[in-house]
């Protein structure tokens, strides 16, 4: 009888051989967002976020699309094509950098390029998806209100027509891109129900204020929609949005991507507290050695794999076309915890340089705050997966 083959010994950076399943063409996407993530984000990412700005967000916007990621998940109009699994690493490699790089792909693509995707009309889709997968064209999502965000049904934002026009009067706040976006998906309610309109840049009434004195998310562009009297086309609605569940479903495609983006964060966490407790020497040894550092190593490696399983879990399942709504919740909800204990624990890990730019923990600390709160708040997926278990709604 042979003797039993042995097994190699575990990964640090992948315990589980998470990404040993991977295609082929996933490793690829996945090694090329994530050298593209190290060369061109990395280094610049903690100025960004000093700065509470991106410098650049158009030459930011033209390096994402040669890179493909905007809309990869869609099919035609110069997008990619790409799978669920695809997608997701795309999105986890983004936000090991920073969550706000990655919020800038998902509102590109999940949500402006994947409503008109869904919804616009075959003219709506050829003049802006080329150029916004590509980078020449930025848009936006304009949903959430100042009084509206959780219960996005009780909008105050109106379109109401005036001959063959429609006229728009509301705001619209924390927009992700919103003052450099040349197009805003924006959702109004009208006699027929909610419905999707395109707001080109420059449409007068229509204005866009930059949210200042951030400090989650700073490495991002946020802010303040406004329309007053702003007068459109009958072609710029989407003819194909109805309802609330029109913009929600869009949602669900970003939350999605929240719960491989969450994974990333976490990883790049315990990675950088695991390099850090490595080197670091106390009492004349690294700290590494000390019991209660090498648990609190424990504890964000099992969090760290976890969230990478059901990442691809959640991922595998959306390829196949069996992943319910309630099951992304499950991900967001599960993940973004799991990132936040990781981040915290990594920045204890780092004593008091965690708190300075010169290590990404706190950083991805604070980001992960509002990642907490956007595509659904804890409280929000919580309540809807006790729905999902239990039959019996407890939001009103």
């Amino acid at each position: 009888m042979s003797e039993p083959r042995k097994a190699a010994a575990p990964d640090p950076h992948d315990f589980l051989a998470v990404d040993g399943t991977l295609s082929p063409e996933e490793r690829d996407i996945r090694d090329t967002v994530r050298d593209f993530a190290a060369r061109e984000l990395v280094p610049r990412v903690a100025d960004w976020f000093d700065a509470g700005t991106i410098p650049d967000p158009r030459g930011l916007a033209k390096s994402f699309g040669d890179l493909g990621v905007f809309g990869m998940h869609l099919e035609g109009y110069g997008c990619a094509g790409a799978g669920a699994v695809a997608y997701g690493l795309a999105c986890r490699e983004l936000e090991a950098a920073d969550s706000g790089l990655r919020s800038f792909v998902s509102v590109q693509g999940s949500l402006a390029m994947a409503a008109i995707h869904k919804f616009g009309s075959e003219k709506q889709k050829a003049d802006w998806l080329p150029r916004m997968a590509a980078g020449e064209a930025i848009g936006c999502f304009g949903l959430t209100e100042p009084d509206s965000g959780s219960d996005p049904g009780s909008m105050r934002t109106r379109a109401r027509r005036d001959g063959s026009n429609w006229v728009l009067d509301g705001t619209k706040m924390w927009i992700t891109n919103g003052s450099i976006a040349d197009v805003a998906v924006v959702w109004a309610a009208t006699d027929d129900g909610i419905r999707g309109f395109l707001v080109p840049a420059g449409t007068p009434g229509f204005t866009a204020n930059v949210v200042h004195r951030k400090l989650s998310l700073r490495a991002s562009i946020t802010a303040e929609l406004v329309l007053e009297g702003v007068r459109l086309p009958a072609d710029a609605l989407l003819p194909g949005s109805r309802g609330l569940g029109s913009p929600l479903s869009c949602l669900n495609e970003a939350r999605y991507g929240i719960v491989w983006g969450a994974a990333g964060a976490a990883r790049a966490c315990y990675e950088a507290a695991r390099d850090y407790a490595l080197t670091r020497e106390q009492f004349g040894s690294p700290i590494a050695a000390f019991q209660l550092t090498q648990r609190k190593l424990a504890d964000m490696l099992v969090d760290v794999n976890q969230s990478a399983l059901t990442a691809l879990q959640i991922g595998r399942l959306k390829d196949r076309g069996d992943c319910h709504r309630d099951q992304v919740s499950f991900g967001k909800f599960a993940n973004v915890a799991a990132a936040q204990r990781v981040a915290r624990t990594a920045r204890s890990v780092h004593g008091a340089n965690g708190i300075t730019l010169e290590y990404p923990v706190l950083r991805h600390m604070l980001n992960l705050e509002t990642v907490a709160t956007y595509e659904g708040t804890e409280e929000i997926h919580a309540l809807s997966l006790g729905q999902a278990v239990t039959g019996i709604s407890a939001f009103r």
